[in-house]
């Protein structure tokens, strides 16, 4: 009885040998016919999932910001109980992004070079690949605000606003990283400075 083929597991197979490639040679130096060899799979089954590299580009996106967003999820709060409080939420969601180790220092560099082809790649363009893409501006805004409310932040700030600037923030943050402008040790100590503005201590 031939083998039945799970074409979802075939396909992060793929996304994932791109991912790889990309960690190493950058996503603007990836042909198809790298990432096949890099799966172990012909260019032609490469080809029959994804028809064109813009297709590919495209669901290993998707398939980053999903990786993204569960490790995001998972991220575990610096302080004990089940109910670590809102400041150490939104510390644990901005750490998380930063690249502090090979899966994140890899998504972070794949992520911005999506960002940076999407502005001439019409492909890319046209898609959209977050179904929420304020999600995480929403949850910081949420977390900032019930602070607010609970008197363990500064009721004087603009949650949104904050939310905002926190995001850019680490978002800049991890590409000083990247290219050795800072460590991730002091790229920390410059999010904890602002939360320490923001956050008051009780």
């Amino acid at each position: 009885m031939p083998k039945r083929v799970d074409h979802e597991e075939r396909r992060a197979q793929i996304a994932e040998a791109l991912i790889r490639v990309a960690g190493r040679r950058g996503l603007h130096a990836v042909a198809m016919r790298d990432v096949a060899a890099e799966a172990g799979v012909s260019l032609r089954l490469v080809q029959y999932y994804f028809e064109t590299k813009g297709r590919l580009l495209f669901y290993c996106l998707r398939y980053l910001t999903d990786g993204f967003t569960a490790r995001a999820a998972g991220a575990r709060p610096a302080a004990p109980g089940p109910h670590p409080g809102p400041r150490a939420a939104v510390q644990a969601l901005l750490l998380a992004s930063l690249p502090t180790d090979e899966e994140s220092r890899t998504f972070h560099l794949l992520y911005s070079s999506y960002a940076i082809l999407s502005v001439t790649d019409e492909t890319l363009a046209a898609q959209p690949f977050v179904d929420d893409p304020d999600a995480a501006e929403n949850t910081v805004t949420g977390l900032v605000e019930r602070a607010q409310a609970e008197g363990s932040a500064d009721p004087g700030v603009d949650a949104r606003i904050e939310a905002i600037s926190l995001l850019a923030m680490a978002a800049a943050m991890g590409t000083s990283i990247l290219v050795g402008q800072r460590t991730a040790e002091s790229a920390v100590a410059v999010l904890r400075h602002h939360l320490d503005r923001i956050f008051t201590t009780t």
